[in-house]
């Protein structure tokens, strides 16, 4: 989805072309999930999560229980070994304050998903893991787009938005640090094809997400 208006919501990279045999697992990645990336992009921006703070409330009931799901990864020893400085991006507690700061808690929006998919302290398959990492980073590669959205809203870094702030280093050269760690992890090409696995189902779960928490208003 290309429009400027509706730019990439949950990641700003090309995708839906395939990766050339010698680029690395994020461009891989990057292809292989390029269909499900662009449903996701117009299904987000179909709802209008911008239109109001109401609206917007919702957005941050998907990010929630996204980043839930993937809160226990962002502390995992082994992961942060891998890929250092993972653990600064952690969001989920930055999403939780933007909820109180409109007036919200992740049980105004409950769901039926009582567990997140990845357990703190549970074992975890590496690759899939991986995956699902790709997507969780790679969303705020796209949130410069979605701050200038929430400022609209009266909102910002300090207040309601604080989750769509970016590294320290910068959003591009925290990118470019996280993918050239997640290339440099040697795998096997089964191993590889579970990465994969994993990103579209990252994908489809905020896909669900979405679809479930906007689809319960009228609009």
């Amino acid at each position: 989805m290309q429009p400027r208006s509706a730019e990439n919501t949950f990641r700003t990279t090309e995708h839906g072309r395939p990766a050339p045999a010698d680029a690395g697992r994020a461009q891989h990645l990057k292809a292989a999930t390029g269909p499900a990336h662009t449903r996701l992009d117009q299904a987000i921006m179909r709802r209008d999560p911008f239109a109001s703070r109401e609206r917007y409330a919702l957005f941050l009931a998907v990010q929630h229980a996204f980043h839930r799901d993937v809160d226990a990864l962002y502390v995992s020893p082994a992961l942060n070994t891998l890929l250092p400085g993972l653990a600064a991006g952690r969001r989920l507690d930055l999403i939780t304050q933007d909820q109180q700061d409109l007036g919200h808690g992740p049980a105004d929006f409950a769901i039926p998903d009582t567990e997140p998919v990845f357990a703190p302290g549970a074992p975890m398959d590496l690759p899939t893991a991986l995956g699902w990492l790709y997507v969780a980073e790679g969303s705020n590669l796209g949130a410069a787009y979605l701050l200038k959205e929430a400022a609209k809203l009266g909102l910002s870094e300090r207040f309601g938005a604080r989750h769509l702030a970016g590294a320290a280093a910068g959003r591009g050269l925290h990118w470019r640090t996280f993918t050239s760690a997640l290339d440099a992890i040697p795998l096997s090409s089964t191993q590889d094809a579970h990465a994969a696995d994993g990103a579209r189902a990252a994908f489809a779960r905020v896909q669900g997400l979405v679809d479930r928490l906007f689809g319960r208003t009228h609009r």
